[in-house]
Order: C-alpha cells, then structure tokens, then sequence
C-alpha cells in the first residue's frame, strides 16, 4: 500500500511539472564527495599519447575501420593533429639544444 502512494505521488508530480522541466535540486541526491587519491592531479595525456592515437588513426585507416563518408573527418583530424605534434617536436628541440 505504501508503494502505491509513493507511487502516485511521483506521478502527480510528474502530470504537475511542464514538459521540459528538470527535477528539483531536492529530488536528486547529492553526488559523494571523491577523495583525493580518486582524482588525478595532473593530466595524464602527453605527447608520446598523442603519437599514438596519430599511429592507431594511421592503422585503422589502412585496415578500413572507417565508412567512406567517415575519411574527411578522419583525415582533417590527422592532419591537425600531425600539425600539432610538428609543432610540438620543433619548439621542444631548441630546449634540448640549448641545455647541451
């Protein structure tokens, strides 16, 4: 008996409440606190990444992972991201130098 009211009480608000309305702050319950030894401090995305996801987008292409009308999105995407790691790799070597 219990369930049927609780039941038609969430109904009742749900007929109440306009279309597009979202929950009330009082209706979702609060998230739990994360410690810090769950969340990373630094990200963990590098350059030597980023390298491989250009060789996995290299590969997948060569084995036909991807739909023709998929190849331009995927080719601009490389193609950015090769400019990226260029760019990357050119301002890194003047450090090197310098401190040798």
């Amino acid at each position: 008996m219990a369930e049927e009211v609780k039941n038609e009480n969430v109904e009742t608000k749900a007929e109440g409440a306009p279309a597009d309305a979202t929950p009330a702050a009082k209706d979702i319950p609060p998230q739990t606190a994360t410690t810090d030894s769950e969340l990373p401090k630094t990200p963990d995305l590098n350059v030597n990444d980023l390298n491989s996801v250009r060789s996995i987008i290299d590969i997948a292409t060569t084995r036909g992972a991807f739909k023709a009308n998929e190849l331009e999105a995927v080719g601009k995407t490389y193609n950015k991201l090769t400019a990226f790691l260029d760019h990357v790799t050119k301002q890194q070597e003047p450090k090197g130098e310098n401190n040798g």
